[in-house]
């Protein structure tokens, strides 16, 4: 059943004009073989082409399943020549009986040469809105692409939110356990840093979005655990204004920061060492840093996986707009800073 709704739709004046500079050249390219003045064969020309696209448009826009819409198309101009040729004689003052009596060679060529530029014209057009469909198609493959590289890296964000680490837990209550008959006061200390840890990271693995304030937060319990297992040889400072507090930021990442500078920075090192976390705004960024006195770069840090989580996670949710930095600390030690774009906090908030 045919559903013929805009037949017209799609008939526009850049088509028309389309058409006309086709008919025009064309009978200026045909107008020295044949003893026909430029007018009179240009009027042929025009009749043809616009009872042809006419033809056209209607055929493109009936909605049926039976004959393939291409086809439909070129039947179309086919039928549009031969009208349009008797149109144009119709037009010049003649009689259906003489054209297709005495002036049958003309039509008929006429016809003939309406056929045949206007399936090229036809076949040119098809190539087109083939080439825009195959482009939409890889348009629409590419965003579902990225959009299922997006879950992805959601289900992989969820199990890293998901998931504290065994050994962590387990290595704080071991140490908890020998406090409690060896120090009791500092046993409370380690059970209240790590009752504020799961605090601050238990709500994450319900909710999608955090802020800087909540990561702080978890930090901040995660060295109070380590600064008693370390006792003296570690320190730490948070300079975090409360005005960025609630800003959004990519949850996870602070805090592997944080353990990369303890793992690599603080705990090779025999001396004193110190983690300082600071927060600022740079322009309209959101730059956030962990600096540690410790051992400093070596070719072994900056390949780390958890710092390649941390950059495919930022290129994931921010493209070329944030990234990460590795730098020297000086006189010692390295400072690892994370920029994320500070106008952009309902995205932030939705990817991450």
């Amino acid at each position: 059943m045919i559903a013929q709704g805009h037949l017209l739709e799609g008939l526009t004046v850049r088509r028309v004009l389309y058409v006309t500079a086709i008919c025009a050249a064309s009978v200026g390219a045909v107008v020295w073989i044949f003893l026909n003045t430029y007018l009179d064969l240009l009027v042929t020309a025009l009749c043809v082409g616009y009872t042809s696209m006419i033809l056209f448009t209607i055929a493109g826009n009936i909605r049926q399943r039976r004959v393939p819409r291409e086809a439909m198309q070129m039947l179309a101009v086919i039928a549009g020549s031969v009208l349009g040729t008797v149109f144009a004689g119709l037009v010049k003052g003649r009689s259906l009986g003489a054209m297709f009596t005495e002036r049958l060679s003309g039509v008929a060529i006429s016809m003939g040469l309406g056929i045949g530029f206007g399936c090229v014209a036809v076949a040119a057009v098809i190539l087109r809105e083939k080439a825009a469909r195959d482009q939409a198609r890889i348009s629409r493959a590419e965003s579902e692409r990225h959009r299922l590289e997006k879950h992805v890296l959601e289900a992989r964000l969820q199990l890293m939110q998901a998931q504290v680490e065994p050994h962590f837990l387990f290595n704080t209550l071991a140490n908890v356990q020998h406090l409690v008959e060896t120090d009791p006061p500092a046993a409370s200390r380690v059970l209240e840093s790590l009752i504020r840890y799961l605090r601050a990271a238990l709500p994450q693995m319900r909710e999608g979005a955090t802020n800087l304030g909540r990561e702080v937060d978890m930090a901040r319990a995660f060295l109070e655990i380590h600064r008693v297992r370390m006792g003296a040889r570690m320190d730490f400072a948070i300079e975090v204004p409360d005005a960025l507090r609630a800003r959004p930021f990519p949850p996870m990442m602070l805090i592997s920061l944080v353990e990369n500078a303890l793992k690599h920075g603080v705990d090779p090192c025999c001396e004193q060492s110190c983690i300082v976390i600071r927060a600022e705004e740079a322009g309209a960024r959101l730059r956030v840093s962990v600096a540690d006195t410790g051992e400093g770069i070596v070719p072994k840090k900056g390949g780390g996986v958890g710092l390649s989580n941390i950059r495919e996670r930022l290129h994931a949710l921010y493209g070329n707009e944030a990234r990460l930095t590795l730098e020297e600390n000086a006189p010692h030690g390295v400072v690892a800073a994370i920029e994320v774009p500070g106008g952009m906090a309902d995205e932030a908030r939705q990817a991450a």
